[in-house]
């Protein structure tokens, strides 16, 4: 494959701030100057960019409640979201949504969500939007390993394959719903191989390799878009903090944890191929380093500088108005 410089620091860049936004998230909601649950996406940077570096202006995402990483991936404003976590009415979502509820929908981001499978559905919506418009869009739906057990998951993806909706459903499997370990809740091994239930295609990345992620997502995502139909991707991933800042953690070993941080760490595989083969050169790579760094602090400091909510517009954007 040939790989475009342009789009591989785009793509690194992404990641790095995926991995930026998060680590800062976790020095701020301990230091005690963010409030509510944060669930961090550090660790999993390569699932979110790899599919998303392949998705178009016009194209949607659903995300979860594990959803920063989906919405910087899909080009939603790091300022904005930083100030939406602050509770700002600068935030994307004018400080009401909150961590687990972003949405920018001239993004395509469908939102973030605090109900497990809820997104899947509100894709397979999207997707049959765009088939019956004939807009060429695709929808794609992330969700985790725990989704696949919820009653929204298996009906879309029954309806998206008798439709053969332009939809691509991808599930981050972290090995754990919460604090439980995916096989104790889940008998297959594989979860792809539930697409064969409703006579979907299927495929199995390694969610920690963003080259993986990205050529099996591009066929998936090609696929949906030419009339093919619906693909089931699942990325084999692992996030490297708890379910949420402040888990005790005593689920998991620190021997499992220290692993998968120090030897699949989806940034350091990044780097050590690009170098490897010549695709891009450090000086590069520290560059992008240096502006994501300098970006984080700025949406920081512009978040905590910006005002809160004006109390008087608290039924502001609660109903939609009614078309004309």
């Amino acid at each position: 494959m040939q790989w475009n410089r342009e789009q591989l620091l785009d793509s690194y860049r992404k990641m790095r701030t995926i991995r930026a936004f998060e680590e800062k998230l976790t020095e701020l909601v301990s230091a005690g100057k963010m409030g509510g649950f944060m669930h961090l996406y550090a660790g999993e940077e390569a699932v979110a960019v790899g599919v998303c570096a392949q998705l178009a202006g016009g194209d949607f995402v659903s995300s979860t409640h594990r959803g920063h990483g989906h919405c910087i991936a899909k080009g939603v404003e790091v300022a904005g979201m930083m100030a939406e976590l602050f509770g700002r009415a600068t935030g994307v979502c004018k400080g009401r949504g909150g961590s687990m509820h972003i949405a920018d929908i001239e993004k395509g981001m469908l939102g973030a969500n605090g109900i497990v499978g809820a997104g899947i559905p509100l894709t397979t919506g999207a997707a049959l939007t765009a088939k019956l418009k004939q807009t060429g869009a695709v929808a794609v739906a992330f969700f985790g390993d725990g989704a696949t057990n919820q009653g929204s998951f298996h009906e879309s993806l029954n309806m998206a394959s008798n439709w053969k909706l332009p939809a691509v459903y991808v599930v981050e499997n972290n090995g754990f719903g919460e604090f439980t370990p995916t096989d104790f809740v889940i008998p297959v091994k594989d979860i792809a191989v539930r697409a064969e239930s409703y006579a979907m295609n299927s495929d199995i990345a390694d969610g920690m390799d963003f080259f993986d992620v990205f050529e099996k997502a591009g066929r998936a995502i090609e696929r949906a878009r030419s009339g093919g139909g619906p693909t089931l991707l699942e990325c084999k991933t692992y996030r490297f903090h708890g379910h949420y800042v402040g888990d005790p953690l005593v689920y998991r070993s620190k021997e499992e944890a220290e692993d998968w941080i120090q030897n699949r760490d989806p940034l350091l595989r990044f780097e050590d191929r690009a170098l490897a083969e010549g695709l891009l050169d450090s000086d590069a790579l520290r560059r992008v380093d240096k502006l994501v760094e300098e970006e984080i602090a700025a949406a920081v400091e512009a978040a905590e500088a910006a005002p809160l909510p004006d109390p008087a517009e608290v039924d502001a954007d609660v109903y939609a108005e009614s078309p004309a």
